[in-house]
């Protein structure tokens, strides 16, 4: 489990943050929705401990990220927006790296990256150097990266960008196995297909801080709305009137 508590941050000036407390349980996909400069990735940069808070702190799986971020780092898998992939490696090799920088021993890593390979369906380019990869097939790569060490938290930024419909549904499919294996899922998305097709819980984030968070039938029978869509750009006026 994820959870933030009143989080904020500051660059100069610009409160980027300000008092963001959420909740993303295991087993259930929890989407991050907000539009552009909304402050997500800012959000999810401290819940995976890249960046510091100026105020609060995070829990994963009840360890602090910020007093023992190297506990809550082992307990999470992440895909950063526009995560690279060593492009001089092949797909396995990038497994087996991270592998490695997550303590695995060889032979466990080789047998993991087997397991993701065949899961993520890349055995037909898992011995390819990721160079001439698409954009669905970095994403793959950089994925299993993110879970080679059996991580019960998963969070994502924005993971969809730039993806065709295959690779698209290709993803939501992978998230909902992990869902419906009890693994906590939190992804970022200013998409709001996205989010109605994926989450069981969302949060809906603008100008830095959360305007409601809740089940989507929540959401919307608290706004008075007729789809999630509906509420979000009425929460979204009501925060900029």
């Amino acid at each position: 489990m994820i959870e933030a508590q009143r989080l904020e941050k500051h660059f100069g000036a610009v409160t980027a943050v300000r008092e963001v407390s959420l909740r993303a349980p295991d087993a259930r996909i929890t989407g991050l929705l907000g539009p552009n400069g909304a402050g997500k990735s800012t959000t999810l940069r401290m819940l995976y401990t890249v960046l510091v808070p100026d105020r609060g702190d995070a829990l994963i799986d009840g360890h602090s990220a910020v007093h023992a971020p190297l506990a809550a780092r082992a307990r999470l898998g992440v895909l950063p927006h526009g995560a690279g992939i060593y492009p001089n490696l092949t797909a396995r090799e990038n497994i087996l790296y991270f592998g490695a920088l997550q303590g695995l021993g060889a032979a466990a890593r080789r047998a993991r990256a087997a397991e993701l390979l065949k899961l993520l369906e890349m055995e037909e380019f898992a011995d390819r150097p990721a160079r001439g990869f698409s954009q669905g097939e970095r994403l793959r790569t950089a994925l299993a990266r993110a879970l080679v060490h059996r991580p019960r938290n998963l969070v994502l930024d924005e993971p969809t960008n730039g993806l065709d419909v295959m690779a698209v549904r290709a993803l939501r499919r992978l998230l909902q196995q992990l869902r419906d294996a009890g693994h906590c899922v939190l992804f970022s998305s200013h998409v709001m297909q996205e989010v109605s097709a994926l989450c069981d819980e969302v949060v809906v984030i603008a100008h830095g801080r959360v305007l409601e968070q809740g089940t989507p039938e929540e959401i919307r029978a608290r706004t008075g709305s007729g789809s999630l869509e509906e509420a979000f750009v009425r929460l979204i006026a009501t925060a900029e009137g």
